[in-house]
């Protein structure tokens, strides 16, 4: 204890008993070697939650070399009065400017729960130190973190992957509003953008603690198994995905670019306020609306509004008063007079021409942001008459408030009417993604409508009666569907409750079933729940049980070359809706060419003109067709096409084999989703089933359910380390 004694504040770096994780990095570092002087503080064993004043810190000599940093009292002296090894770095920070006395500051910490504060007065010189402590404590596998500069390094337990149930090391980096990392099986491509998150939270409590990231459709657990460290990543991370100023391009970002803030709001309104009369012309109370503002702008993805404790037009009014108050403006201020100046054009298609050329103009996220803006207002003005705001008197409304100008130049108003009437045309909108918005948005209102008769519905929510694998009275649950809610969502939400855990191959799916017709359509994962539930008929149901023939048909998707599929299927028409004047009776031979528009009829092979084509994207395939009609063959299906008079027209189609089958129903899917018929990774792996597996694993478990999410947290929590050890 003798350097204790020449040094009072200085203490030894403590190393606790930690529990062992799984180390995959190599523990041969890089021999880096530098010297100078630092200042520092006395260690802590708790977070630095003041400022330390420059007296408080001591000038040492500082020597890093052979994986030790020791620091002395002054550069003549021969023993060190304290030392931390490089094997026992876990996390190295670099603090914003004038955190503390020094102008420069870096912290520190160790696996026995300390913590270190450096600093200088030299950007360049602490630079340096910086650079030189990373590359003596990161290991080759991770050297690529350190080609970027960096606010946080260090290594961090974590699960992911199918293997959930052990825990690994991986080595993290914070660059921004980004985090980096490098994981056993090799680096994460793509850093988690901690602004576009969809949901940031802490599970557990005390020593199991747990960090969940939830990025589109990928979930990373990081475990606090070291509080220390572990409340500093926490604190940065927090802030990093926060807004960080007033700007569009600055706040929390969803999938499609468009602020959250905005996404909140535009989506309870149309929950809950389309039939309200005078939205968006009421105003809200000044208080409830500033307080409702203050919360999203501070942390938009945790607001989560509710019918009964938000009025609409408080809602309405807080976004209104965001956009009006965004410094640049919705339309910037560079393009704004050529905005106002278009609307004044007389010939009309040539302003929209003008319209669409600006709209490319703007930034992204401003142009994904004006998209969704005029959708939502168009979809509001198509209930006029109830809540009495046509395309004009929402004009009137917004054209001020997107423009900022007070009311003084009429131009404003124009632009956005001409928006709104040409939503279509200006936004490149087509008939599916209009129908399905269109769908969506009846579906809320009726059952609004509907709730509001029977007075037990809120916020757009439907309660409906799903089924786990077969229609049985014991495995029937009742789900609130709401707005947002996507096939996979009430998949996995199913599952859940009955605790069913996901293997790699299982290919769980909603199936919609029409006991009348004999057949039954497989949902695609991304597909919206409620427009469907709505158009359920009293001979259908939901169902949730596994796609057998999933495999074989991603199989083919991935062997096949080319985009398109032909060949021959016996077809018969439903007499009563077609009449395409085919001979009566039975199934005949046909030609079917399908490609990403449309499916195509031919009489024969050799026919140069299809006696009928459909648009591909409006068509609904269903498994299987009814007995009565005697198809030849058990390997068919019936396809249902929805005209733009809301016509249902059917017929059914037979293949002679069940690859044949599977061949078409693989394409279709494929043509009408863009190709994702099935999510790109093994992300559907719910929670860890007793299977112990050998070998890689995937990177980052893709994930969007929020249930799924805390049914894996809970688990994770209920052993951090090794959740199976009694298989």
């Amino acid at each position: 204890m003798e350097f204790l004694r020449n040094n009072q504040s200085t203490e030894v770096p403590r190393l606790d008993s930690v529990k062992p994780l799984e180390k995959h990095y190599s523990v041969i570092l890089p021999t880096v070697s530098h010297s100078g002087f630092l200042y520092k503080t006395a260690s802590a064993g708790k977070p630095l939650q003041d400022r330390r004043a420059r007296e408080e810190f001591s000038r040492r000599w500082c020597v890093l070399s052979d994986g030790l940093l020791s620091y002395y009292e002054n550069e003549r002296a021969v023993t060190p009065n304290g030392e931390i090894r490089a094997s026992e770095i876990v996390c190295l920070a670099v603090l914003p400017l004038d955190t503390h006395g020094f102008e420069h500051t870096f912290e520190i910490y160790t696996e026995g729960e300390r913590l270190y504060l450096f600093g200088l007065e030299s950007a360049e010189l602490a630079h340096e130190w910086v650079k030189c402590i990373a590359k003596a404590f990161v290991p080759p596998l991770a050297e690529n973190l350190l080609t970027r500069d960096f606010e946080r390094l260090g290594r961090l337990p974590y699960k992911a992957g199918l293997s959930l149930q052990q825990a690994q090391e991986g080595w993290f980096t914070l660059t921004g509003s980004e985090l980096h990392a490098v994981f056993p099986e090799g680096p994460w491509e793509e850093p988690v953008h901690l602004r576009r998150l969809q949901e940031l939270s802490i599970q557990g409590d005390g020593e199991n603690q747990v960090l969940v990231l939830v990025e589109r459709r990928r979930t990373l657990y990081i475990q606090g198994e070291r509080r220390l460290d572990f409340m500093g990543w926490l604190g940065a991370i927090r802030k990093a995905s926060a807004s960080l100023g007033d700007t569009l391009s600055e706040q929390q970002l969803g999938d499609s670019d468009i602020p959250v803030i905005v996404y909140r709001c535009v989506d309870y309104i149309t929950q809950c306020g389309l039939t309200s009369e005078g939205i968006y012309r009421k105003c809200g109370q000044t208080s409830k609306t500033q307080r409702l503002l203050e919360s999203l702008r501070q942390d938009a993805r945790s607001v989560h509004l509710k019918e009964g404790e938000q009025h609409v037009d408080d809602v309405s009014s807080a976004l209104k008063r965001f956009l009006r108050d965004l410094p640049d403006g919705l339309f910037t201020r560079s393009q704004r007079l050529a905005w106002l100046e278009a609307s004044e054009i007389e010939d009309e298609e040539e302003k929209i021409s003008r319209y669409r050329e600006l709209l490319v103009h703007l930034p992204p996220v401003n142009r994904a942001t004006v998209k969704a803006l005029i959708s939502h207002l168009y979809c509001v003005q198509c209930f006029s008459d109830t809540n009495q705001m046509n395309t004009h008197n929402l004009a009137i409304v917004f054209g001020p408030t997107l423009f900022q100008t007070d009311g003084q130049d009429y131009k404003a108003g124009r632009v956005v009417e001409d928006l709104i009437n040409h939503y279509v045309v200006v936004f490149s909108v087509d008939e599916e993604e209009l129908r399905k918005q269109r769908e969506e948005v009846t579906a809320i209102v009726k059952m609004r409508v509907a709730g509001t008769a029977s007075g037990t519905q809120h916020a757009g929510d439907f309660i409906c009666t799903v089924y786990l694998e077969e229609k049985k009275v014991e495995t029937e649950q009742h789900v609130k569907i709401p707005a947002s809610m996507t096939a996979e969502e009430l998949t996995l939400e199913i599952l859940d409750r009955r605790n069913v855990g996901i293997r790699e191959k299982d290919y769980w799916t909603c199936f919609e079933v029409n006991e009348k017709e004999e057949a039954e359509r497989p949902l695609h994962f991304a597909e919206k729940v409620l427009p469907i539930v709505h158009g359920l008929g009293t001979d259908s149901y939901l169902v949730v049980k596994k796609y057998q023939s999933m495999e074989a048909m991603l199989l083919y998707l991935a062997s096949r070359v080319g985009d398109t599929k032909h060949g021959m299927m016996k077809f018969r028409e439903d007499r009563s809706l077609l009449g395409l004047g085919l001979p009566s009776g039975g199934f005949h031979d046909r030609y079917f060419i399908l490609n990403g528009s449309c499916l195509r009829l031919y009489k024969e092979v050799r026919s140069h003109r299809p006696e009928k084509e459909w648009p591909v994207k409006s068509l609904k395939v269903y498994l299987g067709i009814k007995k009565k009609l005697r198809p030849p063959t058990c390997w068919g299906f019936t396809v249902v096409h929805e005209t733009e008079k809301h016509e249902k027209q059917q017929w059914y189609l037979c293949c002679d084999t069940q690859m044949e089958l599977r061949e078409w129903l693989a394409t279709f899917l494929s043509v009408q989703h863009g190709g994702l018929v099935w999510p790109s990774e093994p992300s559907r792996v719910s929670r860890a089933v007793p299977e112990v597996r050998m070998g890689s694993v995937s990177l980052i478990p893709l994930r969007g359910s929020e249930n799924e999410m805390r049914r894996s947290v809970a688990a994770f929590t209920a052993d951090p380390l090794s959740l199976l050890r009694h298989v």
